[in-house]
């Protein structure tokens, strides 16, 4: 028997939609009340109807698969270990580890963690074929547990300098890339959205990124992106899914036959010292998003990741906020959500589109490595972080708590056990690195000297 639910319902065209619409404004100009343009040059309708063309494959992502990642940083190896056990009993289904101490016992750690069973991300702050030999070794008895962050290209970018020690930096990772059965490339694409970079511009950068480790390495293994998500819900969630798409296509043409591993946190471009327990809102729906976008693993971003150092406190509401939407919100429960969405599915294809004609573009001016290096990619993330801060200063680009509804009793001056604002290094660099920089650290400040 069919069923007759909307049978009584005829369709409706986007031209009846459109007119009812317009109807509705009483007068109103159509393209100037209810369609805006977003930074990526994207104009956003009030309605979206199934009309859609040429859409992108259905993505392959699985949200039940999404893992929730716990971030610890190693010092302490004792208390890291100690730290990891806590965090998976606690939840965590992932371990990423940075260390950017050459002189840590990473077999001891390595020994010590991965009995607990869960995938291990070792986030390297340096390049070291010893060192990676000890990894290489250890993952021969556990292979595709381990994975290891190499990215010599994002240090390059981050810090303006090639990793030190090494004469090339890419003979070191065509080393090691024969004897190691898992993930041993990263891609920091979470540099660019932190810096002020449009997505349009962190797609096509990301991928002209790891174009060049395509090009230069064999890359049989899966890589592994690293990207940050903001606060234009539906947007993020496009995001994620044009990447993946277009990273899909572009690996075809070397006969890599794996799909990208992505690891989002929640930005730190719009989080704020000030009243922040908003940032557990904003790192909330950036959670939400990565997961609808889908990403394979989720590390949140602790509320007072800002200003003060690594906490329980902190650390279990974060990881709290992933376990509540996997486990009581049923985000893992229906694969791929956001599929069959006109909007969503309209944001996709578009951003898609402008990212892949700007990967050419790059591709066609010498690729992503000359471009870094003749300024032109700092600059142009430079221009559209100066483009977002300036609306944020105009107050139409609004933080809550900090440009709107600021209490002015909050005190911050002797909480602060970090430095939450952009340090400059004085040293002497090969290109201008790109420097991640939050939209309200101008007002902070002000407000941090004028605190009684």
């Amino acid at each position: 028997m069919s069923n007759p639910l909307f049978s009584e319902f005829n369709p409706l065209s986007s031209k009846q939609w459109k007119q009812q619409i317009q109807f509705e404004l009483k007068g109103a100009e159509y393209n100037e009340t209810v369609v805006w343009d977003s930074p990526e040059g994207i104009r956003v309708k009030p309605f979206y109807h199934n009309d859609l063309d040429n859409l992108l494959p259905l993505s392959s992502s699985k949200a039940s698969a999404c893992k929730i990642g716990q971030s610890i940083f190693v010092f302490d190896i004792e208390k890291s270990i100690a730290r990891a056990i806590d965090s998976v009993a606690r939840g965590a289904e992932s371990l990423r580890f940075q260390i950017d101490d050459e002189a840590i016992d990473v077999l001891h750690l390595l020994n010590s963690v991965t009995q607990l069973g869960v995938p291990i991300h070792l986030k390297l702050g340096f390049l070291n074929t010893d060192f990676n030999q000890k990894i290489n070794s250890f993952n021969q008895t556990h292979p595709g547990q381990i994975s290891i962050y190499n990215d010599p290209i994002g240090y390059f970018a981050r810090e303006g300098n090639w990793h030190a020690g090494s004469a090339d930096n890419f003979e070191v990772i065509k080393a090691q890339e024969t004897k190691f059965t898992g993930s041993y490339l990263s891609i920091d694409a979470a540099l660019y959205q932190n810096a002020g970079a449009t997505m349009v511009q962190q797609i096509a950068y990301s991928l002209g990124h790891a174009n060049e480790y395509l090009n230069r390495l064999n890359c049989q293994q899966p890589l592994i992106f690293q990207w940050a998500v903001g606060s234009n819900y539906f947007f993020e969630i496009a995001k994620l899914r044009a990447f993946r798409s277009l990273f899909n296509l572009i690996a075809q043409e070397y006969n890599h036959h794996h799909t990208c591993h992505i690891v989002v946190s929640p930005s730190k471009r719009n989080k704020t010292i000030y009243d922040y327990n908003v940032n557990m809102l904003r790192s909330t729906t950036e959670c939400m998003s990565a997961i609808l976008g889908g990403a394979d693993t989720i590390i949140n971003l602790p509320y007072d990741a800002l200003y003060h150092k690594d906490n329980e406190f902190g650390d279990r509401i974060a990881r709290n906020q992933l376990l509540i939407l996997k486990h009581e919100s049923y985000f893992d429960k229906v694969d791929n959500p956001a599929d069959g969405s006109y909007y969503i599915e309209s944001l996709t294809q578009q951003l898609a589109e402008k990212s892949l004609a700007l990967f050419q573009e790059l591709e066609a001016n010498g690729g992503f490595l000359q471009q870094l290096k003749d300024g032109v990619i700092t600059r142009k993330i430079q221009e559209s972080a100066a483009k977002e801060q300036a609306l944020f200063d105009e107050g139409k680009t609004v933080l809550l708590g900090t440009n709107k509804h600021p209490n002015k009793a909050d005190r911050m001056k002797h909480d602060l056990e970090l430095f939450p604002f952009v340090k400059i290094k004085g040293r002497k660099t090969l290109i201008t690195p790109i420097l991640e920089k939050r939209l309200a650290e101008r007002v902070e400040q002000e407000r941090l000297q004028t605190e009684s």
